[in-house]
């Protein structure tokens, strides 16, 4: 209750009543400054506090703010940079003080920083946060998967071969103006030519020639980024291109391969061994049912009856739902000390195994959408299978509602920990956002 009174008071501001969501963020941080404390480490670790200049770093608290704000307004960092100036409850929530506003620069610095571990820990925390002041009850969960694609054009090994070709000629080209004396050809002319031919032949000889053509270049630029990579450098910016070339090598060499067995040999690759995309090397084909193709990351989300999110995993590879159910009960049990009454899953997760689990743990009502051979629902009524069937649809509108309201359809940020971290800011938003949203219907009832 004290969370839902110190609202009413704060709501009385102008600008936090038309601020609602900031309004409850700022009342919640105010209230709670333990949770700075989970970020701190990862925001302060490896720096070195100066007797020198003004000292105008931001503050573990000023970052989350700022954090927070950004994602829930959808900027990037210019423009909070610029938002900082520009509006006025900004400059409040991030609490500026009347500074000058921190540079873009800044906030990337920091924010990046931030491990997924913490945010994890920070959702948690919020999430019993909203428990205490009687927004969720974890009677009952529900879960579903969904996928984030990655930053990535369709992989196809023609387009594969060209990326690498233009990656490496872009790169030796830095490295020239570095080391005169080294010497390259730049392929990517007659590469682009035949690139475009590839596209556009139709499968059969004539494309198989077409490819062999593309790979006796491709072998040409791998051979002479291996011999860049071997050539004396004097200056840090050559050594630093030079690494950069030695780490794109292998990624060369691995796509030569897949290509020449896929479209020279007629073989089949498995997906384990090929790549989709030589600049986020964390992406994995996502197969579900007879669905389009994806390529990014299966997320896998808990929710509440209150439609908080309660737990959130982004998994590597494509593993079946069913293999996620047993370790997100563990994780939600774990995390906030109490056991579901209620359980409902879609039909992927159905196993006997995880209904055998579940009732272990102490669920008393176990339903998934579709049950297939032996297997039944474990409910205490036939009208408790129905209404909890009829409740776990509803998590179809919490997955839209956290891509379209954030959008993160597909992931901007690079990197596998930067994706990872993406959905949990985004998480985050979200359920401040239904936090408010229930906020204001108690209030509307006082009314």
């Amino acid at each position: 209750m004290k969370l839902f009174n110190e609202l009413i008071l704060k709501f009385e501001s102008p600008d936090w009543s038309r601020n609602p969501e900031f309004g409850l963020i700022d009342t919640i941080f105010e209230l709670h400054p333990e949770l700075f404390y989970i970020l701190q480490d990862d925001i302060t670790k490896g720096e070195k506090e100066s007797d020198f200049g003004r000292k105008d770093v931001p503050t573990v608290e000023q970052i989350l703010r700022a954090a927070i704000y950004k994602e829930m307004k959808g900027l990037d960092y210019r423009e909070l940079e610029y938002a900082q100036s520009d509006s006025r409850i900004c400059a409040n929530f991030i609490k500026l003080d009347m500074r000058k506003p921190f540079s873009f620069q800044m906030f990337q610095k920091y924010i990046s920083k931030i491990k997924v571990t913490s945010l994890s820990k920070l959702l948690v925390e919020i999430n019993k946060i909203a428990i205490g002041s009687g927004y969720e009850d974890i009677e009952k969960i529900r879960q579903d998967s969904t996928v984030v694609e990655s930053n990535i054009h369709y992989p196809t090994n023609n387009s594969l071969v060209w990326d690498c070709i233009k990656e490496s000629d872009r790169l030796l080209g830095y490295l020239k103006e570095e080391i005169t004396s080294l010497g390259y050809i730049d392929y990517t002319k007659s590469a682009k030519r035949t690139y475009f031919k590839i596209n556009n032949t139709n499968p059969g000889d004539k494309r198989i020639a077409l490819f062999h053509k593309q790979l006796i270049t491709f072998t040409k630029v791998i051979n002479q980024t291996s011999n860049a990579i071997k050539k004396k450098s004097g200056s840090i910016a050559a050594m630093s291109l030079q690494m950069s070339l030695e780490k794109l090598l292998p990624l060369m060499q691995q796509v030569y391969d897949m290509t020449y067995r896929k479209e020279i040999e007629g073989e089949v690759v498995p997906n384990d061994q090929k790549i989709f995309s030589i600049y986020e090397l964390h992406t994995d084909i996502i197969v579900k049912g007879s669905r389009e193709v994806q390529f990014g990351h299966k997320v896998n989300l808990a929710t509440g009856k209150s439609n908080l999110i309660l737990d959130c995993e982004v998994v590597r590879g494509n593993p079946s739902d069913s293999t996620l159910y047993q370790p997100t009960i563990k994780r939600v049990i774990k995390n906030y000390g109490i056991v579901p009454r209620d359980s409902a899953s879609d039909g992927g997760y159905a196993t006997i195994d995880n209904a055998k689990f579940s009732r272990r743990k102490g669920i008393v009502n176990v339903v998934f959408n579709k049950v297939v051979g032996s297997l039944r629902n474990i409910v205490t009524s036939y009208n408790m299978e129905t209404r909890l069937k009829k409740w776990r649809s509803g998590i179809e509108a919490t997955i839209s509602n956290l891509k379209r309201g954030f959008n993160i359809f597909r992931c901007n940020w690079k990197g596998w920990g930067h994706f990872q971290s993406k959905v949990l800011w985004s998480i985050l938003a979200y359920n401040f956002r239904v936090l408010t949203s229930m906020t204001l219907v108690r209030i509307a009832k006082l009314a």
